[in-house]
């Protein structure tokens, strides 16, 4: 037998085979191309920048490296710190928000009269631009307008009403309550979506068990949806540590309610200190993984008994099915 000749890489290129691989080789490089380009190394950079003292105008010889020093004036300044802390606030409205979305998904993805016009009246709010919410919310709470005015005539009188803006006491769960108001209706649509996919023969096994709803909200709904449940919590977390729009638009940070993208903001195109903000945003990112592995940790803790439960229920979908199948065996032998 003759030996396969070898073909040169132009007749390779021009086989089936080669093109096949050029094209997937060439929609792989396009992508991470861009993404390199828009993304790694943007990223990189502000790491490096995080290690100087510098503004955007510096140039590259005049630039002084100070090392960890941005990274410790992070937490020791009250600015930066302090904004930090006031993340806490949107993690508790985001745990609000999240109950609030589940509660009302389990009950709209059962049949509910007006059903639908109540998922796209509370999934109405995501669509609209953060910055509108934000003037909408600014005339809603200002003194002696559309709040203070309802409140009017429930009974209260308006000195006795607290400013929602400047009472620090209440400015910061004002602006809390704009963000759940926003964006608990897209954790909603996401828990309706994936509640509707539980099989429905898993409720009436439950039924013959004697398990009411509670119980069937326990065993057989939260176990089926625990990965949109995790994926919830996580993008509502990160998202309460990285909010700007509301406090930003709203009151500007002012009375203390900056939060830690608002003074970074101020520090890095006010103050043009630009590595102090490279260093908080690398700060961030860091809490933000940290949060995310503690919370995939804990879910799985929580939901370690999820796959036998599952499996129960499996077992039970099968027994009705035996049982349908033994009455319809018993009505055709009649």
């Amino acid at each position: 037998m003759e030996a396969k000749k070898s073909m040169s890489p132009i007749q390779w290129a021009k086989s089936r085979k080669g093109q096949k691989a050029l094209i997937c080789v060439g929609f792989m490089i396009i992508p991470l191309l861009l993404l390199f380009v828009f993304t790694y190394f943007p990223f990189a950079e502000m790491v490096k920048f995080s290690f100087y003292k510098m503004k955007y105008t510096t140039p590259v010889e005049k630039r002084v490296f100070v090392g960890w020093k941005n990274y410790i004036d992070v937490f020791r300044r009250d600015d930066c710190f302090g904004a930090l802390k006031l993340s806490l606030f949107y993690v508790a409205g985001a745990l609000i928000q999240l109950v609030l979305a589940l509660y009302l998904a389990t009950i709209l993805s059962f049949k509910v009269k007006g059903g639908n016009f109540f998922k796209g009246l509370m999934f109405f709010p995501y669509l609209i631009s953060g910055i509108a919410i934000g003037f909408i919310f600014k005339f809603f709470y200002t003194r002696g307008f559309v709040l203070d005015t309802i409140l009017q005539w429930c009974g209260f009188e308006l000195e006795n009403l607290p400013f929602w803006l400047k009472d620090q006491a209440v400015n910061n769960w004002s602006l809390v309550a704009t963000s759940v108001w926003r964006y608990f209706g897209q954790n909603m649509v996401l828990f309706i979506g994936a509640i509707m996919s539980v099989d429905a023969e898993l409720y009436e096994a439950a039924d013959l068990d004697g398990a009411n709803k509670f119980q069937q909200f326990i065993y057989i709904i939260l176990p089926s949806i625990k990965t949109i449940v995790t994926l919830n919590i996580i993008l509502s977390i990160t998202g309460s540590l990285s909010a700007f729009e509301q406090p930003y638009v709203i009151t500007d940070g002012a009375n203390g309610t900056g939060t830690y993208f608002v003074i970074m903001n101020e520090i890095a195109h006010t103050s043009q200190k630009v590595g102090l903000a490279s260093a908080m945003a690398v700060v961030l990112l860091m809490i933000i993984f940290v949060c995310t592995i503690l919370q995939n940790l804990f879910f799985k803790y929580v939901f370690r008994d999820a796959s036998s439960e599952d499996e129960s229920y499996k077992a039970k979908k099968a027994r009705l099915k035996a049982e349908k199948a033994a009455q319809k065996a018993k009505k055709g032998a009649v």
